[in-house]
C-alpha cells in the first residue's frame, strides 16, 4: 500500500488554510496558487476518509447502526443528534478545495474528473444525511452569492445535468478517454480505471437508494452488464492508516474511557451468533469477565440505556464486549474507507433479487460473503453459506442479503444507517432511554449557523422537508 506523504493532521490544517476566507486566499499571489492539484487531491481523499473511518463511522454511525452501544456518555445511542455541523463545514471546506482543483493552472481533465467523483460522494452524504441542501448555489461566494439556495434531494440526484448520477456518468466517460494523468492520489496510486470503476459501483449504491422513487431500471442493467465496476477488494476505495503518528486511526491513542464507551449490542450478538459468524471475533472482543474466567464469550449491551437502567439491572461491564484489536489496540488495524466490494455485490443481489437486474442473487450475495471475509482476514467456514439463517433458499432471500449487507458496512461512515433508513432492515428498535419518543431518528439537524446566515432558504428548506426534525424523511426514504 502506498505510504500517506501528508498527514491527517497536516491535512487537516490545509483544509482549514484552503477554506477560510476563500477569497481573500486566492487572490494572494504567494498562496495556493502554488499548491498544485495533486496536494489539494491528496487533502480531499484524506480527510474524507479520516472522517469517514472514525468521526463518521466509529463515533457516531456505528450507534446509530446498532453494532455500538453506550454505557455512558455517548448520547447519540439514545438519539440526542444534535447537528452534525462539524462534518457539514468539512464537506464543504473540501469541496472548496475541489473547486480550486478545477481553478489551478496545473490541473486537467482527469484532475477535474475525479473532483467530480469526490464531489458527489461529498454531495452525497451531505444530502442523505440532511436532506434537501445546497448544491447547484454553492461555493459562489467570489460571485458574491453568500444565501445559496437549497436544492431538493430529487434534483441532486436525478437532475440530468447537474444531478450527482448525471456528473458520475460524465467522469467516468472523461476518465475512459483521457490522455491525461494524475498525481496525488493516496486511494488508487493514480490509477485512473479504479477511478472509473469506483464512480460507476457509487452509481449503483446511489441508483438503489433512490429505488423507490424509479420505474425504470435499465442504467442499473446496464452498469451490471458493463463489466466496469469493482471486480474484487483491490478495487476497494479506502485509505489505509499507518502505524507512524500522526497517520494512525485515532482510536489508537483515544483516551481509554472514550474506547469503553463503545460496546457490542444484543442487536450484533443476536445476528451474529445465529450465523455462527466468525468475524464477530474480530470486530469485538470477547468480555474480560469470561477471558478470566476461562470460557471466552461474546456479550452484547442492549442499546439506547441510560448509566442508571444499566445499574438498575445489575449489568457488569466486565462481561460485556468491547470493540475489536482491529479497532484500538494496533494503529492501522483498519482502513478509511468510502465503499467496499463486499457492498457493490450485495447491492447486485438485492437488484436482481427484486428483478431489477438480470443474473443470480445467489451468486452476487455469496461473492459479497466472501468479500467481507476476505476484508477481514477470516477463513470461511466450510458450513457457513448452507446455514438455513444465512443460504438463499427462498426463505427470507431478501432480508438475509439485506442484513448480510448491513453487518458489512460497519464503520463506513453512515453507509449502515443510510441502508436501515431505507429497507428498514434490520428491524432496529430504539432503547428504552432513547431521547425520540421510540422513533428510530432519519436525519441531522440543519447547523445552526445556516439559520443565522442563511435565515430565508433554511426556512424554506425546513418547510419543504416537514420541519427542521431528526424525524423528517427525505424524498428517498417516502
Amino acid at each position: 500500500m502506498k505510504k500517506i506523504i501528508i498527514s491527517f493532521i497536516t491535512i487537516s490544517m490545509l483544509t482549514l488554510s484552503c477554506t477560510k476566507d476563500f477569497d481573500s486566499i486566492n487572490t494572494n499571489p504567494n498562496a495556493p496558487e502554488d499548491i498544485g492539484p495533486q496536494f489539494l487531491l491528496t487533502n480531499v481523499i484524506s480527510v474524507a476518509a479520516d472522517r469517514s473511518a472514525y468521526e463518521q463511522g466509529f463515533r457516531l454511525s456505528n450507534y446509530l447502526a446498532q453494532f455500538a452501544a453506550s454505557v455512558e456518555f455517548e448520547r447519540i445511542d439514545r438519539y440526542e443528534m444534535g447537528t452534525n455541523a462539524n462534518y457539514w463545514n468539512t464537506i464543504f471546506g473540501l469541496l472548496s478545495d475541489i473547486q480550486s482543483i478545477r481553478e489551478n493552472g496545473a490541473t486537467n481533465e482527469a484532475y477535474n474528473a475525479v473532483g467530480d467523483i469526490m464531489a458527489s460522494y461529498l454531495y452525497s452524504q451531505l444530502t442523505d444525511m440532511w436532506g434537501d441542501v445546497p448544491y447547484t448555489q454553492t461555493l459562489q461566494a467570489k460571485q458574491g452569492n453568500y444565501t445559496p439556495i437549497y436544492d431538493s434531494q430529487e434534483s441532486i440526484y436525478t437532475d440530468p445535468q447537474t444531478g450527482i448520477l448525471a456528473v458520475l456518468t460524465r467522469a467516468a466517460a472523461t476518465l475512459e478517454k483521457t490522455t491525461f494523468s494524475i498525481q496525488g492520489d493516496v486511494m488508487f496510486n493514480n490509477n485512473l480505471d479504479k477511478w472509473v470503476r469506483f464512480a460507476n459501483s457509487l452509481k449503483v449504491r446511489y441508483l438503489l437508494r433512490i429505488s423507490k422513487r424509479m420505474t425504470n431500471f435499465s442504467e442499473l442493467q446496464a452498469l451490471a452488464s458493463s463489466g466496469k465496476l469493482m471486480r474484487s477488494n483491490a478495487d476497494n476505495a479506502q485509505l489505509p492508516f499507518l502505524t507512524s503518528d500522526p497517520n494512525q486511526f485515532p482510536m489508537f491513542q483515544a483516551a481509554l474511557g472514550l474506547y469503553q464507551e463503545h460496546r457490542m449490542t444484543k442487536t450484533a450478538e443476536t445476528i451474529l451468533k445465529s450465523w455462527n459468524d466468525p468475524r464477530m471475533m474480530v470486530i469485538y472482543k470477547p468480555t474480560a469477565k469470561s477471558v478470566t474466567d476461562g470460557a471466552p464469550a461474546f456479550k452484547g449491551l442492549l442499546s439506547g440505556q441510560n448509566r442508571e437502567t444499566i445499574s438498575a439491572a445489575g449489568t457488569n461491564l466486565n462481561d460485556v464486549s468491547l470493540f475489536g484489536s482491529i479497532f484500538r489496540d494496533v494503529p492501522n488495524g483498519v482502513s478509511g474507507q468510502f465503499m467496499q466490494y463486499a457492498e457493490l455485490q450485495f447491492a447486485l443481489a438485492e437488484a436482481a433479487n427484486k428483478g431489477y437486474i438480470t443474473g443470480d442473487a445467489k451468486v452476487y450475495y455469496e461473492a459479497g460473503i466472501k468479500a467481507s471475509f476476505e476484508y477481514y482476514k477470516t477463513n470461511l467456514p466450510a458450513d457457513y453459506l448452507s446455514q438455513t439463517t444465512v443460504a438463499l433458499d427462498g426463505s427470507d432471500d431478501l432480508k438475509k442479503i439485506l442484513t448480510q449487507k448491513w453487518f458489512s458496512l460497519v464503520n463506513i461512515g453512515h453507509e449502515a444507517w443510510f441502508e436501515v433508513r431505507r429497507t428498514g432492515i434490520p428491524a432496529l428498535t430504539p432503547g428504552p432511554d432513547n431521547l425520540n419518543d421510540d422513533i428510530y431518528p432519519v436525519r441531522y439537524l440543519y447547523p445552526e449557523s445556516e439559520q443565522a446566515t442563511n435565515k430565508a432558504n433554511f426556512e424554506r428548506a425546513a418547510t419543504q422537508i416537514g420541519g427542521n426534525t431528526i424525524n423528517s424523511k427525505c424524498w428517498w426514504e417516502k
